[in-house]
């Protein structure tokens, strides 16, 4: 039997939920002018972030290979496949931007929506805008609904935890960007609401655990499911009285709450709690790449890798999972923390290339996370996601052992990195993708999003004349602390 809620005269139509109401309103009556100041600026770093880690993980062996064959055939669109030298439609882009956005599990995320709601978001909403010629305050404005009613839903689902929160609350987050940018109604809101909750997909967490990289087309799929929800409205489709309740509260989920959906909706913003991460690695492995950062600030110096015996870890339920310890390729190195630690002890730092085949390849590596256990602490997993709690032990072979501990990870609002720690991150994947030129000042928050324009910003040499600037900006110029002409074409460019 389908649940199936009590109603007095079970003859009449059932009502639509009033938080649906609640939400539509807000979507539709909130503008950009509406937004603090510190969450749009948030958001701008989001979207730079995304730019960056999407043209990154395109240029991978696979989305190479997808990207040619998916789009062979179809006409060119307006919307770029970034780091690809391709224009697509905008549900390809943002099919194609989606997936690479996570194959190297760069990307920003929220702790308390349990996922990634802006890479499912922002590909979307860049990919229509850039379609439309929308302006820059119309992108982030998009960008900003998306995620918020995304992350919204995330929080206030109970997640299974062997379902893959991607491809599930993104669908509904990528069909609010574009609905917005679409300038839906009310009505024709919350029908587009409805039925993107109906095509969330039934992910699944061990897809990540078995390296299985079809794992990445989760967000793609958010994507590309957003746009054609919003062209299942338009057309007269009809959704579900409570989509999201279903969905969420029986299908997928074990619960949702409603009231939490809507919480101080248009006061408090989940997107301003979000993380950047400065590790490509799954997220609750930062919990024990941070225990080590400390272990080694308080030894002075790291030790030599045969000098160590074995590393032991302690940690919540969700980082535990993250025990295996035979990695075989590159993706399935980003979800172990035994490999995480190895490979940072090996090379000093936490980059890309740290986790690429050359890294899996190495002995040395394999030979260290080969002596690394992680076992849950049923007490910390009782802790989180308040607490984020994780323990380190370094046993050399002299009899001493170095030690370290995790409180919050290091990204989370409580504990968050500094503006020129994630400014370096998106320099040093835009060197080597977006070929950017450097700036002393911010490129993330010297753009204007407060202008609007008649002239498309997307077409023609508009669209060609900055790096970052024509997919955040609302005006026609680049401020002069961020002016990239000379190198414009090499964003669109593989290198």
């Amino acid at each position: 039997m389908l649940p199936e809620a009590p109603r007095a005269n079970k003859d009449a139509q059932p009502a639509v939920p009033e938080y649906l109401f609640e939400l539509s309103r807000f979507l539709c009556g909130t503008q950009l002018s509406d937004v603090p100041q510190a969450v749009r600026e948030r958001c701008q770093r989001v979207i730079a972030d995304c730019v960056a880690v999407i043209g990154t993980g395109m240029q991978t062996a696979e989305m190479r290979a997808l990207t040619q064959s998916y789009l062979a055939g179809k006409p060119a669109g307006a919307s770029w496949v970034i780091g690809s030298g391709r224009r697509a439609s905008p549900e390809d882009a943002a099919l194609l931007n989606g997936t690479a956005g996570t194959f190297h599990d760069f990307d920003e995320g929220n702790t308390a929506a349990h996922g990634h709601p802006g890479m499912q978001a922002v590909p979307a909403a860049v990919a229509y805008a850039q379609h439309t010629g929308a302006t820059g305050s119309d992108l982030l404005r998009a960008a900003v609904l998306g995620y918020e009613v995304g992350a919204r839903i995330g929080a206030a689902s109970k997640m299974r935890v062997a379902v893959h929160p991607h491809g599930t609350y993104g669908v509904i987050g990528a069909a609010v960007a574009v609905a917005s940018l679409r300038r839906f109604d009310a009505a024709q809101m919350r029908t587009t609401i409805n039925i993107a909750a109906t095509m969330a997909m039934a992910t699944n967490r061990q897809a990540m655990l078995d390296e299985a990289t079809v794992r990445n087309i989760y967000t793609g799929h958010s994507g590309l499911a957003g746009h054609l929800a919003t062209q299942l409205t338009a057309a007269g489709f009809r959704g579900q009285r409570d989509g999201i309740g279903f969905t969420f509260g029986t299908v997928i989920a074990d619960g949702f709450d409603p009231a939490r959906a809507v919480a101080g909706l248009g006061r408090e913003w989940l997107l301003a709690d979000g993380y950047f991460k400065l590790h490509p690695a799954g997220r609750y492995a930062h919990a024990a790449l941070d225990a080590l950062e400390d272990a080694l600030a308080k030894a002075g110096a790291p030790p030599a890798l045969d000098a160590i015996e074995r590393i032991d870890v302690s940690a919540f339920r969700l980082a535990a999972l993250l025990s295996g310890r035979r990695v075989a390729t590159s993706f399935g190195a980003k979800f172990s923390i035994p490999f995480a630690l190895a490979t940072v002890l090996y090379h000093g730092r936490s980059g890309v290339d740290c986790f690429n085949e050359a890294a899996v390849a190495n002995p040395v590596i394999q030979a260290l996370a080969s002596r690394v256990e992680v076992v849950e602490n049923a007490g910390y997993t009782a802790q989180y996601p308040a607490r984020h709690l994780c323990d380190l032990a370094i046993r050399l072979r002299d009899g001493r052992t170095l030690t370290g501990r995790c409180e919050i990870m290091k990204g989370d609002p409580a504990n968050p990195h500094r503006a020129d720690e994630v400014e370096r991150k998106y320099f040093a994947l835009a060197d080597g993708r977006i070929r950017a030129v450097r700036s002393r000042q911010s490129p993330f928050l010297n753009l204007d999003f407060s202008a609007t324009t008649r002239r498309s910003l997307w077409r023609g040499r508009a669209s060609h004349r900055h790096i970052v600037w024509p997919l955040l900006a609302a005006g026609d110029r680049a401020p002069p602390a961020f002016r990239c002409t000379r190198v414009s074409r090499r964003l669109h460019r593989r290198p």
